[in-house]
């Protein structure tokens, strides 16, 4: 609990949390995000039969670890990681001398706003870009007519995320001179606010674990609903405690892997390029002095052939992942589906998709 009280200092304990504090513990969750979601993909290039799916499923899985973690703090710290992380509490009421602990409705909403709506906007941010790219490369796949007006609901949500980010940033000027009780919407579509932890909600926190005790009475039922929020408190205090010690580590991860920072990782981490397959080279080996002729035709052939249709490629495109060159068409619509080489199983994403044009065109 170091880190919760480290601010009782302070001289104005029960007064609410500086723009500094809320922005930082708002970004320490928007840093954790990105850096396993590149954990996750070094794990799935290293092995991408065995961790691939890990790759593939990121969100859905990163969204079942968030409401574990959410729903552990709400319950027990009335707050969410990051907020407890920086000695944070949500209260309810006018006051923010209140004891710790949200009603049923607080905290259902505090935790629906906390992990589905990050879940949702990353799905959002996907669809876009992918919509980008074929519009970008004059791709119209067969579309039904609910795809047509979910195209037309995804091409409105730049005006809608700028909307909210205008909305955002007036909360925030309005928090910052002290018209505004939340700095940011979410709080206040949950109808929560958030203050200091006070040295009454340090010792609450301290007493909460031995309270809990095992039911020696009562149903079945009972007995394994407690046994699985005990699992689950478990896995929360696990996550907690990792992400804890971790966190600056994280955020390094995030600024190094940041778009901002990717020309000085190229700058150091460059390679020379890798040779051939070497399979392409036994195959132009094992070519007869002979048939001369013949051997440069097929040799021509499978250079140009695209090894998903095996007809000669047309509008050419590499994977970056991994070097091979197919047909845009058919690489777009494989990793559209499977978000994977097709060749050697490497997680990719329509990002990954480089056109070649030759000197001749």
């Amino acid at each position: 609990m170091a880190e919760a009280g480290a601010h009782l200092t302070s001289t104005s304990v029960n007064e609410q949390p500086s723009i500094f504090e809320v922005l930082a513990q708002e970004s320490l969750m928007e840093a954790v995000r990105p850096a396993l979601k590149h954990a996750i993909k070094v794990l799935a290039e290293s092995n991408p039969s065995r961790f691939g799916f890990l790759w593939r499923r990121f969100d859905e899985l990163y969204l079942l670890l968030d409401l574990v973690l959410q729903n552990h703090f709400l319950s027990h710290c009335s707050a969410s990681f990051s907020e407890n992380f920086y000695g944070l509490k949500r209260a309810t009421g006018r006051g923010f001398a209140v004891r710790l602990g949200l009603n049923r409705k607080s905290h259902w909403r505090s935790l629906l706003l906390l992990c589905l709506v990050p879940y949702l906007r990353a799905k959002l941010e996907v669809t876009l870009a992918q919509q980008r790219d074929e519009e970008d490369f004059s791709i119209r796949l067969a579309q039904s007519r609910s795809q047509r007006l979910y195209r037309a609901a995804v091409a409105a949500y730049p005006y809608v995320s700028s909307a909210w980010q205008a909305w955002v940033f007036c909360q925030q000027m309005l928090y910052v001179f002290g018209v505004a009780k939340t700095h940011n919407p979410l709080l206040w579509l949950a109808r929560v606010r958030l203050a200091r932890l006070n040295a009454q909600d340090i010792r609450d926190l301290e007493l909460k674990p031995s309270r809990a005790g095992h039911p020696a009475e009562g149903s079945l039922l009972q007995r394994a609903w407690w046994l699985m929020s005990q699992t689950a408190r478990g896995a929360a205090l696990s996550l907690s405690s990792s992400l804890s010690m971790g966190v600056f580590f994280l955020q390094f991860l995030e600024w190094w892997y940041s778009s901002e920072n990717q020309s000085t990782v190229k700058t150091l981490t460059s390679l020379p390029a890798p040779p051939p397959p070497l399979h392409l080279r036994q195959d132009q080996n094992n070519q007869e002095p002979s048939s001369n002729h013949s051997g440069d035709a097929q040799s021509t052939s499978n250079t140009v052939n695209c090894p998903l249709c095996r007809r000669i490629r047309t509008n050419s495109t590499v994977l970056s992942t991994s070097g091979f060159v197919f047909c845009y068409r058919c690489i777009y619509t494989f990793v559209k589906v499977n978000r994977r080489c097709p060749v050697t199983g490497f997680p990719t994403e329509l990002q990954h998709l480089i056109k070649i044009y030759s000197p001749e065109s």
